[in-house]
């Protein structure tokens, strides 16, 4: 029999350490579909614990490399990977103003393009009009002006036909 001892492993550097904790954050992430369970470097000691040696140096290491990683974190107080605090603060203010403007998402696919030949020099008035009417209020989802024209996306393409052919066939 040997008498050598195992050899003692050291601790981990910082950078080490950030990438063990982006591996087990993703891990969580893809495993949960978000992080759960990790909201301080504590969290990740048992982790680490397993790894190395566990020492105050061992904890101090694992608080630097969450330090220096900055990671911002969410209204549960977890930790969110791969976003900076800017990144995640941009999302907000974006979640924010789409929830005022109360904006929804539509697919195209169920809607048709309707042109409306005209000129020009008339596309922007003829825009501010048609946007200000009732009577075309849910004939179209959008417009856009092209050259020539408008272009109308609607889902009652029928209905809106009949209403501009009405206005130019007076």
């Amino acid at each position: 029999m040997s008498n050598s001892k195992p050899p003692l492993r050291k601790n981990p550097s910082r950078e080490t350490c950030e990438n063990i904790i982006r591996r087990i954050l993703m891990t969580e992430i893809l495993e949960k579909g978000k992080n759960e369970h990790f909201k301080t470097a504590a969290d990740f000691m048992v982790y680490f614990e397993s790894l190395y040696p566990a020492t105050d140096a061992l904890t101090k290491q694992v608080q630097r490399a969450v330090r220096s990683m900055n990671m911002p974190k969410n209204e549960h107080g977890y930790f969110i990977p791969n976003k900076t605090a800017e990144q995640l603060a941009q999302e907000q203010e974006l979640h924010r103003l789409l929830q005022k403007t109360q904006a929804a998402v539509f697919t195209m696919e169920d809607y048709v393009p309707v042109f409306l030949k005209t000129t020009p020099e008339t596309v922007s008035y003829l825009m501010h009009e048609i946007e200000q009417s009732p009577a075309f209020a849910d004939k179209y989802l959008t417009m856009q002006p092209c050259s020539n024209g408008i272009i109308f996306h609607s889902n009652c393409p029928q209905k809106l036909k009949v209403l501009l052919n009405s206005l130019i066939v007076r």
